[in-house]
């Protein structure tokens, strides 16, 4: 657990790596929201040193970092409730990087799963950074010493990571320095699927856009994308264990207890015994009311993007305040003459 020395923290962050999806919605940004008044501090990064592990286009790059913010804001998350950074305005991300490529072990580096994934058969020829961004991640969170950490279940491993890089720190100084921070795993859809598969994760890198819900489409788009969404052809059932093997039902009733605020056993409570044809436009119904404005404030914010800049700039200096101090006392517990 972590120590009671640590003020109560939330850091969490999204690659600007363009397509903002219903996933990210359901599986980070609502909880994001969420926890602005739950008594923490919580800090909110677009991750764009992250998202240079692979080449990116720099007017692209600078385009979805500020539709990432734009969607952050659009969704609730107010500059006067939360930190809001693009982790490059924030140098200590990067410096504290570095320390911790140092303190983690390459056989740790080697066990995560997510590389071997993007890398595949082709690991020789991807950057440094792509192999070593775990370190960089964990620094993003203990640069504000950050006690919790929202995260969906793939990143848990690199939660596991940044604990062990925690650990191996404070113990190797002899300190007390670095928290061991809390995943935080809960909700109804924290992991979304496909609308096309349900076995696969929803993405904004799939080939067909009906896969997925943009956070930029409009109510028709939404609509037509859950209408066509693929099924089995039983009706809902009214337990849990009825949706075991019926991954795109299961998917979407997901989608449709975290839209609504309820638990999956609520849901199929009220949609119980219901054929796809009526629950379909429900669904459908339910994602416009609560999507539609989203996507509404998202444009006008993207038409005015000096706005999305001054936010960000003001929560670069907010956030120094944090990651200035902790970076200057490990320097000190290293050795680092300052």
């Amino acid at each position: 657990m972590t120590s009671p020395q640590f003020t109560p923290r939330v850091f969490s962050g999204i690659q600007p790596s363009g397509g903002l999806t219903l996933g990210n919605y359901l599986g980070a940004i609502k909880r994001f929201v969420q926890m602005q008044d739950e008594g923490m501090e919580t800090i909110y990064c677009m991750v764009d040193l992250h998202a240079v592990t692979v080449w990116q286009n720099p007017a692209d790059l600078a385009r979805n970092t500020r539709e990432l913010a734009a969607g952050f804001i659009a969704s609730g998350l107010t500059p006067e409730k939360s930190i809001l950074i693009n982790q490059s305005q924030v140098p200590e991300h990067a410096q504290l990087g570095w320390v911790f490529s140092c303190v983690a072990r390459m056989g740790w580096m080697q066990r995560m799963t997510q590389f071997k994934d993007k890398a595949g058969k082709n690991a020789q020829n991807v950057s440094l950074g792509l192999f070593g961004y775990p370190a960089l991640m964990a620094a993003d969170i203990l640069i504000y010493h950050a006690t919790h950490v929202p995260v969906g279940e793939d990143q848990k491993q690199h939660l596991e990571l940044t604990r062990d890089i925690a650990t191996k720190f404070n113990h190797d100084y002899g300190v007390d320095f670095f928290p061991i921070t809390e995943p935080v795993i809960e909700g109804a859809a924290t992991r979304v699927m496909s609308l096309r598969d349900g076995s696969k994760k929803m993405s904004k890198s799939d080939p067909s856009d009906a896969s997925r819900i943009n956070m930029t489409d409009d109510a028709d788009t939404i609509a037509k994308k859950i209408r066509k969404a693929k099924t089995d052809p039983d009706a809902l059932p009214s337990e849990v264990e009825g949706l075991a093997d019926r991954p795109e039902a299961r998917n979407l009733v997901n989608i449709y207890a975290a839209l609504n605020e309820q638990t999956v056993e609520q849901t199929l409570a009220e949609v119980g015994g219901q054929q796809f044809g009526t629950f379909k436009p429900l669904l459908a119904e339910l994602a416009v009311s609560r999507l539609s404005p989203i996507s509404g404030e998202m444009a006008r914010l993207m038409a005015d993007p000096a706005e999305i800049d001054r936010i960000l700039a003001r929560g670069a200096e907010q956030a120094r305040e944090i990651t200035a101090p902790v970076l200057a006392r490990t320097y000190e517990i290293m050795g680092m003459v300052r």
